[in-house]
């Protein structure tokens, strides 16, 4: 198996931190893409892969992905991203989050940890514990920002499907049908967004359960988890892991817009411009789902600062998300190039690539 650093997800990381704690059983790691705009930023994954291979290609493709996210965002921060290697059982402890704090702490500020799947509140709580660089930190204040980012992701991936809609249908949400693959945290709040603008849901989720009762609240229709890219519709949003558009994905697409708040939805670079050539609309993951990390970021600011994070600053920020995809998309349809190519040329000039 070649050396990681010679895979193209590797693409030029400053730091990629193996960290084995012996006594906890804890097993991660810490990637740094970029720290040029500031120290790396990004959350913590909690997940059992059946290779290692998969948890450090995990690692570097989401570390990548978040120099681009913060640049696009404009935010003062670089890009970071941790996974934990869950074993098969799941189990998580208190002595692995500590450890894992500890090995934070370590790098003296070049990585800012926060939420991500597998990794609650109450854990970045816990590794608050042993260090400082944390954030998505409970607050007591209702006017303050703090806690879980995912309302203000499904806020972003909301305006995103808005303007995806308006910029290639030409109309509003009101009767629109989107297809709403995975609905966790950020699915589940973009699919009640959506419903108040009127759209027409179908909802699938590896939890069928979980799936019926959102339908049932929202009165939406639901299909079986691996039947949902098969929908017919005006707009699939993908909400849960990524990887998903590949050559399989694609051929079974069968809506003019792809939009939604998973992480690194393309499997590889041909699969925007293969979108594009089948005149889909895609709006790029790491711009759409920009929502948490302004969030967590702007409230690890002001913590530093000794000040609320102001709740108002914050949806102004994540406000600007839909801005952000109409230039991409303006730029794409001048250049004849795909929006994902568009967006990765402007995130690297931001980050000094």
């Amino acid at each position: 198996m070649p050396a990681f650093w010679t895979e193209p997800d590797f693409d030029e990381h400053e730091l990629v931190h193996l960290v084995h704690d012996r006594a906890s059983g804890l097993t991660a790691i810490i990637a740094l893409h970029s720290t040029h705009l500031g120290p790396g930023a990004g959350g913590t994954r909690f997940w059992h892969y059946a290779e290692p291979a998969g948890a450090m290609r995990d690692a570097l493709r989401l570390s990548r992905g978040m120099s681009y996210k913060n640049a696009m965002a404009g935010l003062p921060v670089g890009g970071g991203k941790a996974v934990i290697v869950a074993g098969p059982d799941k189990a998580k402890t208190p002595a692995m989050l500590a450890a894992f704090g500890d090995a934070i702490e370590a790098l003296g500020g070049r990585y800012i940890t926060a939420e991500d799947v597998g990794i609650t509140e109450a854990d970045m709580v816990a590794v608050a514990k042993r260090t400082s660089y944390v954030t998505g930190l409970p607050s007591t204040d209702a006017e303050a920002a703090g806690g879980d980012p995912g309302p203000f992701t499904s806020k972003g991936v909301f305006l995103g499907i808005q303007a995806a809609v308006a910029h290639k249908l030409g109309r509003d949400l009101k009767g629109v049908h989107v297809a709403v693959q995975g609905i966790g945290s950020v699915g589940g709040g973009a699919a009640r967004l959506l419903a108040e603008a009127g759209a027409r849901l179908t909802l699938a989720d590896v939890d069928a359960d979980r799936a019926a009762a959102l339908a049932s609240e929202l009165g939406a229709e639901t299909v079986a988890a691996e039947a949902i890219m098969d929908v017919e519709c005006d707009v699939f949003s993908p909400n849960a892991l990524g990887a998903i558009l590949d050559n399989v994905g694609i051929a079974r697409l069968k809506a003019p817009i792809v939009a939604g708040g998973a992480n690194n939805q393309l499997a590889r670079p041909e699969h925007g411009p293969m979108l594009a050539e089948r005149g889909v609309l895609y709006a790029p993951d790491y711009v759409i789902n920009g929502g948490g990390i302004i969030a967590v970021t702007l409230e690890y600011l002001a913590r530093r600062d000794g000040k609320p994070c102001d709740i108002a600053e914050v949806h102004a920020k994540v406000e600007e998300v839909p801005v952000r995809l109409n230039t991409i998309w303006e730029e794409a349809g001048a250049s004849g190039r795909s929006p994902d190519q568009v967006a990765d040329a402007m995130a690297q000039r931001l980050i000094g690539r």
